[in-house]
């Protein structure tokens, strides 16, 4: 290893040489830069300042920008937002709840809300033909595949093929687990009972309104008082169950039961088409009161209609014409007069009035509907034979504004009341003119010239039955729950007395002779004493006067004489052939009432001797 020599003297000298000249540069560089001008200076300076005032200035706009988004936000449009919000994060829910059932006395269902489904069909979803689709839906819907390929071709989506699907339809249809097929829950109205009832209560249409009977007269008790909640959302739409009220879910289980029997009204359905068939009928109906209370076990009415499927019936049958249409009674008001009668003192029981075939009001003939060989009769031998011209004679014993203020009293030109919608009122003729002519108070005396509804006179004779006094007929008995509670009552009018319980029983008696010997013989059942009256009586014309062939039958009858309780009225309209109140209408009531006394398990009674009516000759 060589040692290192110290450098030579020359290279000290030129190393020295060095470091001067690279100091001189330098302190010349310096001396130059100090001899620029002082723009050039401060503009090579001022360019980091510019980039800051520049980052300053977006800073500053930035935050004015977001200070007026803010204001407008808060400020402007803060409201308007607010609800936006409360719109996203809440949601009105009303929950749907059926319609309240309806059962009859015995809880037997009459209407109820039941789930149904409707389909729809996006044929844009399908992943088969239509035709395949088509081949298996109509096995299920019992409809033809090419009915059902020509709808989905109809359009892309949305396209309803059926409505009220039961749910085992649904379920078929569901298994089959097509794309593009969608049910939707719903829920319809269903009648058990099918026509048996609808005269009472009625049918809901497509949109759930009540639109005859109770279904509409009493549609705020069926339909469920529900109250609309607010519930919260979370953000991905699903609702808070842990903010959902208290009760929201609860349904009542209440049911509007009414005094309907369903056993008697099917035996009074039968009954009625039976006869109405043999006699070539328009129309008929048959009503059954508790003359005690006014409760209503049967009331139909003939031709009727399935309110499961309304939309197929004439809609005349949707019109109860035994509370909405008018007609002149005929003889089946008599037993009324005559009480009229025996209540003002005019006649007694034992009073014998002139028979003759024919008599003359202020020159109008008024005859008997059949000539007999009657010299005289008793009171009750005028409603035994139904007798014209003995009824005039006993109302002639009257002065005309007393019999007027007495058929005003017994509720003639007004409603009686009945909770069904649709009643008409009652027609009598005004008092001036019922005074001013002698033939009004006679032909008003057997049943003419004044018209009313047989709920109307249902009513009236219903007064005979409980001892004088008017009540109010009715089909609601109230709300009920499943225990047989009851929560609510109808409030009805309180029973007004009209006659006395003593002229009552004495015309009931009377009527009694009428089935015993008169012409209500056909309305006889073995054991049981029941009072009746026949009724055949023209028919008014629109026009004026009366129609020439058309008539119009019924019978009403009363049971038991010994204790009454039970009015049933049986009317038929426009029968054909030999018909008259006591080959029509009779059988009716009879048939009814045996059915009636099965139903409350009426016992016989012995039946008493009656004595006769035809008073003897002088």
């Amino acid at each position: 290893m060589s040692t290192p020599v110290p450098p030579s003297g020359f290279d000290r000298r030129h190393r020295a040489s060095v470091i001067r000249l690279e100091t001189g540069r330098k302190k010349k560089r310096r001396r130059e830069t100090r001899k620029q001008p002082l723009k050039a200076q401060l503009k090579r300076s001022s360019i980091p300042n510019f980039r800051l005032l520049l980052v300053w200035g977006v800073l500053v706009a930035s935050g004015l920008s977001l200070a007026v988004n803010l204001y407008q936000l808060q400020f402007v449009q803060g409201s308007v937002l607010l609800a936006k919000a409360r719109q996203q994060q809440l949601v009105n829910l009303r929950p749907f709840t059926p319609r309240r059932p309806v059962v009859d006395r015995n809880n037997n269902v009459l209407a109820i809300d039941r789930p149904v489904y409707s389909l729809y069909a996006h044929p844009k979803l399908f992943l088969e033909s239509q035709e395949v689709i088509a081949t298996q839906l109509a096995v299920i819907l019992n409809r033809p595949s090419a009915d059902l390929v020509k709808q989905f071709n109809t359009r892309d989506s949305g396209i309803r093929i059926s409505a009220a699907l039961p749910e085992e339809i649904a379920e078929k249809i569901s298994a089959l687990r097509l794309n593009g097929l969608e049910l939707n829950l719903e829920y319809s109205r269903l009648y058990p009972q099918q026509n048996l009832v609808a005269d009472v209560v009625g049918y809901v249409d497509l949109d759930r309104r009540g639109q005859a009977g109770v279904e509409y007269s009493h549609r705020e008790l069926l339909q469920r008082s529900v109250q609309t909640a607010r519930l919260s959302k979370t953000g991905n739409g699903a609702l808070m169950s842990d903010r959902v009220p208290e009760k929201f879910l609860h349904i009542d289980d209440l049911r509007l039961k009414l005094t309907i029997d369903s056993r008697l009204q099917r035996a009074a359905r039968i009954s009625l088409r039976q006869l109405m068939q043999k006699f070539s009928a328009k129309r008929g109906g048959v009503i059954v009161m508790d003359a005690r209370d006014g409760s209503l076990l049967t009331m139909i009415s003939e031709p009727s209609y399935d309110p499961n499927e309304y939309y197929k019936s004439d809609t005349r049958a949707f019109k109860n014409w035994l509370l909405a249409d008018l007609y002149e009674p005929g003889s089946t008001f008599k037993p009324l007069n005559v009480a009229i009668a025996l209540e003002t003192g005019a006649v007694k029981p034992s009073s014998v009035f002139p028979d003759p075939d024919v008599i003359k009001v202020s020159g109008w003939s008024i005859r008997n509907a059949e000539p007999e060989d009657r010299t005289s009769l008793s009171l009750a031998g005028v409603l035994q034979y139904s007798s014209n011209v003995g009824m005039v004679q006993v109302m002639q014993r009257l002065k005309p504004e007393v019999y007027y203020n007495w058929l005003k009293q017994l509720g003639l030109g007004k409603r009686v009341g009945i909770d069904l919608p649709f009643e008409a009122v009652s027609q009598l003729k005004s008092q001036k003119e019922f005074i001013a002519s002698p033939i009004e108070p006679a032909t008003t005396a057997f049943g003419q010239g004044f018209s009313l509804t047989p709920i109307q006179l249902l009513q009236l004779h219903g007064a005979l039955a409980n001892g004088g006094k008017l009540v109010t007929p009715h089909v609601v008995q109230g709300l009920v729950d499943t225990k047989g509670q009851m929560h609510w009552q109808p409030s009805l009018p309180a029973p007004q007395p009209i006659f006395s319980p003593k002229t009552t029983q004495t015309v009931v008696e009377m009527m009694e002779t009428v089935v015993t010997q008169g012409t209500g013989k056909a309305a006889q059942i073995q054991g049981y004493r029941i009072a009746g009256k026949t009724g055949t009586a023209q028919k008014a014309s629109p026009t004026g006067g009366y129609y020439s062939s058309a008539k119009i039958t019924s019978f009403v009858g009363i049971l038991p004489v010994e204790s009454p309780c039970y009015v049933v009225l049986a009317v038929v309209d426009e029968p054909k052939g030999i018909a008259f109140g006591s080959t029509v209408a009779a059988p009716i009531v009879k048939s009814v009432m045996e059915a009636l006394i099965t139903i409350e398990r009426l016992p016989p009674k012995s039946i008493p001797k009656v004595s006769p009516v035809i008073a003897p000759s002088p």
